[in-house]
């Protein structure tokens, strides 16, 4: 296909949008709704899968030590835990630390519960605080753990690190079936829309094969005109999608100021450039498989 062949094929797709412009302009509404629609789950889904992970790099393991551990002994369990496969970092917190972090943790109803204690009575002993590069092995890291010498007692919240996990996987599977649900849709819908907009021009593709056209003479400037309404379709719904979401995005900012959100600027670098593909993509192949019937003159 040379240039001045693919300028007349877009020129003639262009054309047809106009003279069609109230199909065209269905056709184009229904793949802004459809890429809409999924638009949103699809932040949806990244959203929730970021604060899943923020919960992930939450977990942690403490080990507490022995009250009458050497300084040598702790060092070389220190090397121990680091050589560890899973352990992303260990960091040591002495009795002082813990009993004012205890401190700032507990309620004001509480809040007396260690007034009494101080650095020459403290109760709480020496630990390591360990973070894990994934929760999942959390099991395996105490099971390598728990016989060293010098470890008076481990700290795991499994309960809470079940959960975690457990979220984790049904939040994958949900967005996975919810992404597989949105596109068939999408596809269901657009190449409907298209092959309406195929139908009413029937007459003139007969005509155009009583003549003598060739197969793809005809399918070109309608692949095109496919492409094109899916890419109008694409464009209006990451802007509507742009827009909605940094209004969300601004309004939780002022008033949730703990949880992180994705940011608006992954629409424009990252979604946009998805659904202009997906949109030029499910436009030209619906075109395509719809146009099989009528070329059968």
């Amino acid at each position: 296909m040379n240039f001045n062949t693919l300028k007349y094929y877009i020129i003639d797709a262009l054309k047809s949008l106009n003279r069609n412009r109230t199909i065209s302009i269905s056709s184009v509404i229904t793949v802004t709704s459809t890429l809409f629609i999924m638009g949103v789950s699809m932040l949806l889904m990244q959203n929730i899968n970021i604060g899943m992970s923020n919960a992930k790099s939450q977990v942690q393991i403490q080990v507490f030590l022995n009250n009458s551990i050497t300084n040598k002994d702790q060092e070389n369990l220190e090397q121990k835990l680091n050589n560890i496969s899973g352990i992303k970092s260990v960091k040591f917190e002495d009795k002082s630390e813990a009993l004012e972090k205890f401190n700032k943790q507990v309620s004001e109803d509480n809040s007396s519960l260690l007034n009494n204690y101080d650095s020459s009575n403290n109760p709480l002993p020496n630990s390591f605080i360990i973070d894990l590069e994934n929760p999942e092995i959390s099991h395996q890291v105490i099971s390598a753990i728990e016989n060293m010498p010098g470890i008076e007692s481990i700290g795991n919240d499994q309960e809470f690190t079940n959960k975690i996990i457990s979220i984790s996987k049904n939040v994958k599977w949900i967005g996975i079936a919810l992404f597989i649900l949105m596109v068939s849709v999408s596809i269901f819908l657009i190449s409907n829309t298209i092959k309406l907009a195929i139908y009413s021009r029937r007459r003139e593709i007969g005509i155009m094969k009583f003549v003598g056209a060739t197969d793809w003479f005809i399918r070109w400037p309608l692949i095109i005109e496919g492409a094109l309404i899916g890419l109008f379709g694409a464009v209006c719904s990451n802007i509507l999608i742009y827009y909605l979401y940094k209004l969300v995005f601004i309004k939780i900012n002022e008033n949730l100021l703990l949880i992180n959100l994705i940011s608006p600027s992954y629409i424009t670098q990252t979604l946009q450039w998805q659904f202009i593909l997906v949109g030029i993509l499910i436009g030209s192949v619906g075109s395509f498989w719809s146009l099989i019937k009528f070329l059968k003159v």
